[in-house]
Order: C-alpha cells, then sequence, then structure tokens
C-alpha cells in the first residue's frame, strides 16, 4: 500500500472518501512552487475530522494525504471540465480557486509530468477505491459512496455570492437514487444550516464516475462551506487562514452529517432488509 494513500476498512455498505484533505508535497514539486501555503490555500480543511463518525458506524474511508496542487483526484482524468464554461482548476492546478499562480513561471507541469502524476497519484487512489466499492457491493448487494469536501463560503472566481452551508450533488439526479437523495436531504434539515441540492456543484468526477445506480452502487457528494465548521475570515491569508479546528464550534455540524451517513447506511441496508 501507498504510504500517502489511506484506507480504513468497515464493513458496512457506505465507503467515504477524502480526495482533498492532503496537504503533503513530494519535495521535486514543492521546489517549484511558489509557496506551501498557496498549494494548501484550497484544502478541504479538516474535513477527515468532520466525519470521524464515520468509522464508527461501520464505514470504510479512502484518504489521500496528497494536497490537490500535485493532482486532483475528483477531476476528470482525461483533463476534460466538470463545467463548461465556468471557471474552475485542473487536473494538475495552475493556479488557486482564486486564480494565484501556484507555479513559479516557466515551472508549470507539463503533459509527461501529468501522466506520471496520474501513475503516482491518480490511478492508485481510484483503484482502491473501486476495490472497497465492488467488496462492499459484492457483500451487500447495495454500497453507497459518499465523497465528502468543503470549499469556502465565497470564492467569486468559482461562483457568485454566499453558498449554503451543504451543498448536495448527485449529478442531477444520475448518480443515486431519488429515495436516497431524499433521505440525505431530509437528514440535513437543520435551523442552523441552509441545503441546496445539484446547485452550484453537482458532484465531481468520483460522484458522476461511480454512481451507477442500475448497478446498485449510489454516489453522492456533499459540499460544505466552511462557515458552517469554521471561524471563516473574510480574506484568506497566510496568517489566518486556516483557522484552528475546534470540535465545539464543528459539533452542530457533526451532529448533522452524522445523520446523513446514517441515512446513507439505512438505504443500503433497505436492499437486503436490514435496518
Amino acid at each position: 500500500m501507498n504510504e500517502w494513500l489511506e484506507v480504513e476498512r468497515g464493513d458496512a455498505p457506505l465507503v467515504v472518501s477524502f480526495p482533498h484533505t492532503g496537504t503533503e508535497l513530494p519535495a521535486a514539486i514543492a521546489e517549484r512552487l511558489v509557496s506551501p501555503w498557496l498549494a494548501c490555500k484550497d484544502a478541504d480543511w479538516y474535513v477527515d475530522r468532520l466525519y470521524a463518525i464515520a468509522l464508527a458506524l461501520g464505514a470504510t474511508t479512502v484518504r489521500t494525504r496528497i494536497s490537490r496542487t500535485v493532482i486532483d483526484v475528483n477531476r476528470d482524468p482525461s483533463g476534460a471540465s466538470l463545467y463548461p464554461g465556468q471557471n474552475t482548476t485542473e487536473l494538475c492546478p495552475t493556479r488557486t480557486f482564486d486564480g494565484e499562480p501556484l507555479y513559479r513561471e516557466g515551472a508549470e507541469p507539463g503533459a509527461a509530468d501529468i501522466a506520471a502524476r496520474r501513475a503516482q497519484y491518480f490511478e492508485p487512489y481510484h483503484v482502491a477505491l473501486a476495490a472497497e466499492l465492488e467488496r462492499l457491493r459484492a457483500e451487500h448487494g447495495r454500497v453507497v459512496l459518499y465523497d465528502a469536501h468543503s470549499i469556502r463560503s465565497r470564492v467569486p472566481r468559482l461562483f457568485q455570492g454566499e453558498l449554503a452551508h451543504l451543498n448536495l450533488g448527485t449529478n442531477r439526479g444520475a448518480s443515486c437514487a431519488p429515495m436516497l437523495r431524499r433521505a440525505v436531504e431530509e437528514a440535513c434539515q437543520s435551523p442552523s444550516f441552509t441545503l441546496v441540492t445539484d446547485g452550484r456543484f453537482v458532484g465531481g468526477w468520483t460522484t458522476r464516475h461511480y454512481g451507477c445506480p442500475e448497478r446498485d452502487v449510489h454516489a453522492v457528494q456533499m459540499e460544505l462551506a466552511c462557515r458552517s465548521y469554521l471561524n471563516e475570515p473574510a480574506m484568506p491569508a497566510a496568517g489566518n487562514w486556516p483557522p484552528p479546528f475546534e470540535p465545539a464550534r464543528a459539533a452542530p455540524l457533526s451532529q448533522v452529517l452524522q445523520r446523513a451517513l446514517t441515512a446513507c447506511l439505512n438505504f443500503a441496508h433497505s436492499a437486503t432488509g436490514v435496518t
């Protein structure tokens, strides 16, 4: 197993993936970057800690410790845009969400570099993810993939205004059964948090690639606005971003997310009559 790839196996029919919580930068790549802070600025900060309950529920988790700046394992490996006509970041990003250059001039990754990163990091991550989904589907008949993310509440280059607290993506209904979508929506109802389904974020490559209700592999993405669990600054800077993780501050959201994971499990178990 690759040291940067963390797979925690459970027996329940639920896989929770963390493609963007990593911050590790291989030395040969780090020396080409403008700064380590910029390279990690757009990480999904502390999201794996928000979902700590997943293992206790029996879920399997798959996480890469490598920064998305090295390669984004939630992008189409062909390089095709997931959101044609809208600003986004590439398979091997060259700019931050705010448009800042990540690499020193002339040091951006070329085609051979991108291919090498795909082989070294992208492919092993998805081999592991696919294997866990198939293992659990074979055992239970139905499995749910829950792709866990977060993003700053305001990123003008990517979307207008302020993002909802919870953003559920189902590839516009194509990646999961309607029953699962409704169950997660109901679980996320809270007077403290707003919810949008298939809004600005409908699911990345992982949700779209693996979600196949016809095979009883159901995939959803949850994109969290960072203000829902962090004291998010108006303007991120090296001195204030990321803010520290405060469990008490994040507890209300963690409770909602536990309900969401439980809803996924209940749906998966309903295929075999287990409740």
